[in-house]
């Protein structure tokens, strides 16, 4: 008879564990699925020790929609278009396995170029404006002497990108962005490794859009305590940056 209980109480247990393990999935794959900034790559914009969410439905549902990205289909459902200047996560096509977060630049058809350390979108001049800056800009462990800028994209979306004083990215090729492709920078421009780099990122396909980045959830500043260091939260602990909207 106590066999019999305990046999029932596991199921019941099992049974509520896999229930819950499975809407956690759903969630994580339909919804919203929560990220770590780990580089530098994107400052002043995300800075290492940001938590993220990021909502999965933005741009409709692919394979690397769900958890180890299954080979289950080379189609994207429910597809939208993405908007210039989206902060965009996606699967690298180097291995379509390990996630990325840039900024969306350039859209199918367009060129991208870089010309005397002006940004250009096909053949055009992008607007900046600069400013000030009182954050440090890191590039890894290093700290960067950086030119501040707000950038203004073609559809009028504004953001902040920094560039070095000195050795900073100056001119490029061309770069023609292919159908159903997308072309993503990092904002700390000299720092990231993003769609200039075609053997390693590239152009981006539709479909290994993963989804947009859409508010900050929790940060703390690695640089002066890790989280596993609890009682030192707060002097990394980032209170201003808690639910900041992206």
């Amino acid at each position: 008879m106590k066999i019999k209980k305990l046999t029932i109480l596991i199921y019941d247990n099992l049974k509520t564990l896999i229930g819950a393990l499975i809407i956690a999935i759903l969630i994580r794959s339909l919804f919203f699925q929560p990220f770590y900034i780990p580089s530098s790559s994107m400052e002043p914009t995300l800075l290492v020790g940001d938590r993220i969410f990021v909502s999965k439905y933005t741009y409709g549902y692919s394979k690397h929609s769900f958890p180890f990205s299954p080979d289950i289909s080379n189609e994207r459902f429910f597809s939208k278009i993405p908007k210039r200047g989206d902060l965009v996560v996606f699967k690298t096509p180097a291995d379509n396995r390990t996630d990325y977060i840039k900024r969306l630049i350039g859209l199918p058809g367009d060129t991208i170029q870089f010309v005397d350390g002006n940004l250009l979108i096909n053949q055009k001049k992008i607007m900046r404006e600069k400013t000030e800056n009182k954050e440090n800009i890191r590039c890894g462990n290093f700290l960067l002497d950086t030119n501040s800028f707000i950038e203004t994209l073609p559809n009028g979306v504004k953001h902040s990108v920094v560039y070095k004083k000195k050795g900073s990215l100056q001119n490029t090729k061309i770069f023609k962005v292919p159908k159903d492709h997308y072309f993503l920078l990092g904002d700390n421009r000299d720092c990231s490794k993003d769609s200039r780099y075609l053997d390693s990122v590239g152009y981006v396909n539709n479909l290994n859009l993963v989804g947009e980045a859409k508010i900050i959830f929790f940060s703390n500043d690695t640089n002066k305590s890790s989280l596993f260091k609890f009682w030192n939260l707060d002097k990394s602990f980032r209170l201003e940056r808690i639910f900041k909207k992206l």
